[in-house]
């Protein structure tokens, strides 16, 4: 069932608030290039950024280009990434995603959201969250915590990942749409959480059209 949706008036004092609580947010994935990012993004479906940040730790030690991803091969590749969930399609992936790269980009990852659904394992997902994170388009990705944020607090209902990525863009003023995913997943992970939410501990509580608010601080 869906939420009442918020009011238009109140969502940039939302965003002006989250924004005040997280001044500057980043993808908590770590990498150094490009490359790593589209590979850590990839890697992350599924997965927690955690669980990819360890694996990818000594993995990107060792590869920064697609063409040593070639190389590296995707038996070592398994070695390096098992401990994360659907790690042999992954794998197969992020080596047939790299051989892309090399044959049509001259190993550089494009600018181009069409060019990036094109390569194995992008979806629209992983494809927002590079244009946003490397190229600094205001394209918001719609993960889980975003999907249920969007719902749970009336922002940007919808009843998939589609509907609500098409409603942030509707309904988040331009200044903020730039850092908007992150701010939610942010949000989402530490406050809005799946099975308790935190609300006393939230910062837009009021603004929100949750019914089911809890009332326990944490």
């Amino acid at each position: 069932s869906y939420m009442a949706l918020m009011k238009t008036a109140v969502i940039p004092e939302f965003f002006a608030r989250l924004k005040q609580a997280m001044p500057e947010p980043e993808t908590e994935l770590e990498y150094e290039n490009h490359f790593h990012l589209l590979v850590a993004v990839v890697l992350s479906a599924q997965a927690t950024d955690i669980g990819v940040n360890r694996a990818t730790g000594p993995l990107f030690k060792a590869v920064k280009t697609p063409a040593e991803m070639v190389a590296l091969g995707e038996r070592k590749l398994i070695d390096h990434i098992k401990t994360i969930g659907l790690f042999r399609t992954k794998a197969k992936n992020v080596i047939a995603l790299s051989q892309l790269l090399i044959e049509r980009h001259g190993g550089e990852v494009p600018r181009d959201h069409a060019a990036l659904q094109d390569l194995p394992g992008v979806g629209r997902k992983t494809a927002n969250v590079v244009m946003n994170v490397a190229f600094g388009e205001a394209t918001i990705a719609v993960d889980t915590h975003i999907f249920r944020v969007g719902n749970r607090t009336g922002l940007a209902p919808g009843r998939n990942p589609l509907q609500v990525e098409l409603k942030l863009l509707k309904r988040v003023p331009e200044e903020y749409r730039l850092h908007a995913h992150h701010w939610l997943i942010l949000h989402g992970r530490y406050t809005c959480k799946a099975r308790t939410p935190m609300c006393p501990n939230c910062v837009v509580a009021d603004l929100c059209t949750f019914r089911g608010k809890t009332t326990l601080a944490v």
